[in-house]
């Protein structure tokens, strides 16, 4: 069939965020209670050198490390980049440098942001302080930055037992990643297709295999797919798992099936929930059909038709 080109890809924000939660062994909870406390911990490693950031076991020997020692709160740039649009959720809301931080008493740096007027103010071998946060809890924030001052290096650490009162034991920590995703032309299609209830895959011309969603080119035979082909809206499920933990922010009760289905006319399996059949009736070979959601956009889930099971045979290649 002939689908008509859109007349350019789509473009959209896209966020990708979560929470790693961690705990925290005897040194990086030092480390962190520590900083609450407004010092700096490194670890002396079997060489007589301090790291800071401290690690529990020795780069170099994989011996474990439980030595601590305080270093000093003032140190000297070793190398530097300069950030002329700070992102939401760095250090500093106004342009900065990102610095590599050599703190006195220490043999590594520490990377985190410089407060700086400009690019001009910045450079190897410049000596800086920690700027503390107002208000600390335990964690790498509680360095609010670091700012230029003129000081004299010290370099011998002190030795330091680790022990502060109610000690940080855990971490939180979010990632995000924001950028602008485009789709491609050949998804671009697909995603117009179904806005209008239709599923448009893409057939490779050397080996006839449609895809769906299309990539834009055949992963086996490496070739442009540009024949395109109308398939589904029925298919066959050809694998299946029950989830029986809740998404977050997800309106659907558990337990409830996500499923692997090979609608008529793919060579390739795309995933989708059933729904409308009891989670523990749903099997390979049910042959489904799409249920649209409310703004008719895309399949919400897939039911069963009522026809008889597909034979295996017909989707054993699409496992």
């Amino acid at each position: 069939m002939t689908v008509t080109d859109p007349p350019e890809a789509l473009r959209a924000p896209l966020v990708v965020e979560f929470p790693f939660t961690r705990s925290l062994g005897p040194v990086q909870s030092a480390f962190l209670t520590g900083l609450r406390e407004r010092t700096v911990l490194g670890v002396r490693t079997e060489a007589n050198e301090v790291l800071v950031p401290p690690v529990e076991y020795d780069p170099e020997t994989a011996a474990e490390l439980r030595e601590l020692v305080e270093v000093a709160p003032t140190g000297t740039v070793t190398t530097w980049a300069w950030n002329p649009e700070p992102r939401p959720g760095q250090p500093l809301t106004t342009p900065f440098a990102w610095v590599l931080v050599r703190l006195d008493g220490a043999d590594t740096a520490l990377l985190h942001a410089l407060d700086a007027p400009g690019p001009e103010a910045v450079r190897t071998g410049l000596r800086v302080r920690i700027r503390w946060a107002a208000e600390r809890a335990g964690a790498i924030t509680d360095i609010a930055c670091f700012e230029p001052y003129e000081s004299t290096p010290r370099d011998e650490p002190a030795a330091h037992d680790g022990r502060f009162g109610d000690p940080v034991t855990g971490i939180v920590a979010p990632a995000r990643l924001d950028y602008t995703y485009s789709p491609g032309r050949a998804q671009t299609r697909y995603l117009h297709g179904l806005a209008e209830r239709r599923t448009v895959g893409e057939r490779c011309p050397s080996c006839a295999k449609v895809y769906v969603p299309p990539r834009g080119a055949c992963p086996t035979c490496g070739v442009a797919t540009t024949d395109r082909v109308e398939v589904g809206p029925r298919g066959t499920v050809t694998t299946f798992c029950i989830v029986n933990i809740k998404a977050k922010n997800l309106d659907i009760e558990v337990p409830y099936v996500y499923a692997h289905i090979a609608l008529d006319g793919a060579g390739l399996a795309l995933h989708g929930r059933i729904a409308g059949i009891p989670y523990d009736e749903v099997r390979m070979g049910l042959r489904v059909e799409p249920v649209w959601s409310e703004d008719g956009r895309y399949p919400d889930h897939y039911r069963p038709t009522g026809e008889p099971d597909a034979d295996y045979d017909t989707y054993k290649e699409l496992l």
